[in-house]
Formats: C-alpha cells, sequence, structure tokens
C-alpha cells in the first residue's frame, strides 16, 4: 500500500507542533520543571465541577441542540454584552463550540476557498498556520517586532494585504508574547480593513487575563466592524477548564449558520456536562461569586513579575506582556538560536521553554516561558535559568 500517494500532501507536509515535542520529553525527565504548555495549574472551581456533577445526576446525558444549551447562549450573550459592550443574538448569533479550537478550525472552513489568503501575526499561536492549510488557503505571516511590544501595525497589516486575502486572524491578548492591543491599535486596525472586504477572526481567548489594568476591548465592538468579524472566546483559560473543552463563537447569523452546518456534521454538539459547567461558571463571573477567577489572575501576575524581575537580573531582555500567562525573553545575547537555547536548558537544567520559531520565523531569538504553573516552580525555574545564563556572560 502506498500511503504517501493516498495522503493529502498539505496535510501531510505540515510539521508537528513544536510546543509538544518538549512537552513529551519533559514528560519523561525526572525532577524537570515544564515552563512550556499553556494550561492552568490550578484545578477547575469546584462550583463548577459540582453543576456538571448535579447535571449528570439528573440524567442530562443526552445530545442538546446543535448549537449549544439555550440556557448557555443567553448566558453568552449576557457576558459579551456586560463585559466587552458586544451584542449578539443568541438564537442566531452565536454557538458552543468544542473549545476555541474548534471555533478557530470552523471559521477557517467556513470562509477559505483554495488558494485565499489569511493573515496572521507573526509570532502567533502554532495552529493557525496548520488550520489556513488544512482549509486550503494560504497562511500569510506579518511580522511583529519587540520594540512595537508585538502589536500588529496598520502599516505592516496595509503593506501584507493583495487582492486574494480573505481574513486576517486577530489574537490579542496573544500567545506566544503576551502582547495586548487596546482601542486605540485596534481602531487603527479598523481603519486599515474599512473598504475592504477582509473578514476577522478575533481569538480572544485570554480576554479575561489581563494585567496593570489594561481592559480587554473586543474588535467587535470597535466601530463598523461588528458586521466583518467572528469573536472566539471560551473556559479553558480563564476558568481552568482546560479539559472540559468548551468555547463558543459569536458574530453575524449569516456566518455563524454556515459554521453551525460544518459544526453540525463534524460533532453534532459540544459535551453536555460540560456545558452546565460552563452555565455555572459564568453565573459565577457575573455574580459577586468571581473569587476564584479572581484569586486565579492575582497568582498569575505575581508569578508574571517574578519572571521580569528574574530576566532582570540574569541579562536577559524582555518587554512587560499585559495578557494572557506568557513571557517572552529575547536570547539573542547568548549567541544561540531559539532552538539551541530551549534544548539546552532543558539538558543542562531540566528547564522546558519553547523555541520562538515554533511559533513563527520571527520568534528566532525568542522563547516563549509560559508562568501557568505553580508559583515554587516559577522560582525555582527561574534559578535553574539564572545558572544556565552564567554560561554567557
Amino acid at each position: 500500500m502506498n500511503y504517501e500517494k493516498l495522503l493529502c500532501q498539505r496535510v501531510a507536509a505540515v510539521p508537528p507542533s513544536g510546543i509538544r515535542k518538549f512537552f513529551d520529553i519533559v514528560s519523561e525527565m525526572k525532577d524537570a520543571i515544564s515552563l512550556g504548555v499553556g494550561e492552568p495549574d490550578f484545578n477547575t472551581p469546584w462550583t463548577i465541577n459540582d453543576a456538571a456533577i448535579y447535571s449528570l445526576r439528573q440524567g442530562k446525558t443526552h445530545y442538546t441542540g446543535n448549537a449549544g444549551l439555550m440556557e448557555l447562549r443567553q448566558l453568552i450573550a449576557e457576558y459579551m454584552k456586560t463585559r466587552f459592550d458586544v451584542a449578539y443574538n443568541p438564537k442566531n448569533e452565536i454557538f458552543v463550540t468544542i473549545g476555541a479550537s474548534e471555533g478557530i478550525d470552523v471559521a477557517l472552513r467556513t470562509l477559505i476557498e483554495p488558494g485565499d489568503e489569511v493573515l496572521l501575526p507573526d509570532p502567533s499561536y502554532v495552529s493557525y498556520s496548520p488550520g489556513i492549510i488544512f482549509a486550503g488557503g494560504v497562511p500569510v505571516p506579518v511580522v511583529t517586532r519587540e520594540e512595537d511590544e508585538f502589536r500588529l501595525t496598520p502599516e505592516a497589516l496595509r503593506a501584507a494585504i493583495t487582492p486574494k486575502t480573505k481574513a486576517l486572524i486577530l489574537p490579542y491578548p496573544n500567545n506566544p508574547t503576551g502582547a495586548v492591543m487596546n482601542r486605540g491599535h485596534l481602531e487603527a486596525i479598523a481603519e486599515v480593513l474599512r473598504g475592504t472586504d477582509i473578514f476577522v477572526i478575533s481569538d480572544e481567548i485570554y480576554a479575561e487575563l489581563t494585567y496593570n489594568g489594561e481592559k480587554h476591548v473586543s474588535f467587535a465592538s470597535i466601530e463598523d466592524m461588528w458586521e466583518r468579524t467572528i469573536t472566539l472566546n471560551g473556559f479553558s483559560k480563564a476558568f481552568a477548564m482546560t479539559g472540559w473543552r468548551l468555547g463558543y463563537a459569536c458574530g453575524p447569523k449569516e456566518i455563524i449558520t454556515v459554521m453551525l452546518k460544518v459544526h453540525q456534521y463534524a460533532i453534532m454538539c459540544a459535551p453536555t456536562a460540560s456545558q452546565y459547567a460552563a452555565v455555572e461558571a459564568l453565573k459565577s463571573a457575573m455574580d459577586s461569586d468571581y473569587a476564584s477567577v479572581r484569586q486565579m489572575h492575582r497568582t498569575y501576575d505575581r508569578r508574571r513579575r517574578i519572571m521580569l524581575d528574574a530576566y532582570k537580573e540574569m541579562g536577559l531582555e524582555c518587554f512587560e506582556p499585559r495578557g494572557a500567562f506568557y513571557t517572552f525573553p529575547c536570547i539573542k545575547r547568548t549567541g544561540l538560536t531559539s532552538q539551541e537555547f530551549a534544548e539546552r536548558l532543558l539538558r543542562e537544567q531540566k528547564v522546558a521553554v519553547v523555541p520562538g520559531t515554533a511559533f513563527g520565523e520571527s520568534g528566532e531569538g525568542f522563547v516563549r516561558c509560559s508562568y501557568a504553573t505553580a508559583t515554587d516552580k516559577v522560582i525555582e525555574a527561574m534559578r535553574r535559568m539564572k545558572e544556565f545564563m552564567k554560561n554567557f556572560k
């Protein structure tokens, strides 16, 4: 059997995730500390767990509607309006997905024809470029720079647009850099898009994780942008619900209706127990009982400061990230590539970080360090990294 001939070549040619490679090595290495995987070290709050358990005891183990529980969609609509001042109709402008990741996949498959170009900031999340390729599109990286705090600039965006440009992925707060874009920055991007037919996929999974007084601004809240934006969000990061695999997509009904068709045939519906857990999560978020989420946020912020202070002591430059739970220090002064730095740090000090190149070519010279791990491990990892950096005085 000639498997190579059978395989779709554009899919087979996509390399494995650069994040998982180091995670797999760490899982087999004794006493290693991983700063590699972007998963909260906190457990899901028990009020959320209890809601799912209670739904099971009530026998709520059947399919929901394709779009998800109406109660959940109503709460998502209320949450989006209350937190980000964006209005969506829960009946036909919101549907529940298997994490924000399914939302990305479905959005791309809904919008992209073969050969369409999709712009994405570089560096950014590892799944965007493969997802574009799987959908038959052409990823077009738009370089973001440390001196711009890794924001997408209107100048860079304008220069990347061609007659083949179909969509822009806008992922802020950003993974891997921790960059954020405030209202002024987003309005500048909106001005470039006005007068075009370019659609925006706004991945806002880290919307609740901003620091230093930064308040997340949803791109759909910018004037004239609602009608051209799919907003993606979920429960994994803010509520420590990664394993529940639950997210949601919001947008114009004309787009959501077709996205829901893809979801309907490929997925049917998101897990029922997870949806009931999400109902409780959003009720807690909009009631006074938001303590567990706020405590997680404060802890992330404390770890962020620990990392930034440690980099300063060891002589590594790092712009101050104001979102998500990653730092993106520059390691160019070591003379090592990102890959070499990550491999040596893991081998010599048993600390796993992710090479910046896993997130795009412009990530060269940087590594991603996640502070979504226990504070004592963050402190120890920074101590080991300081020891490692003594090789490069």
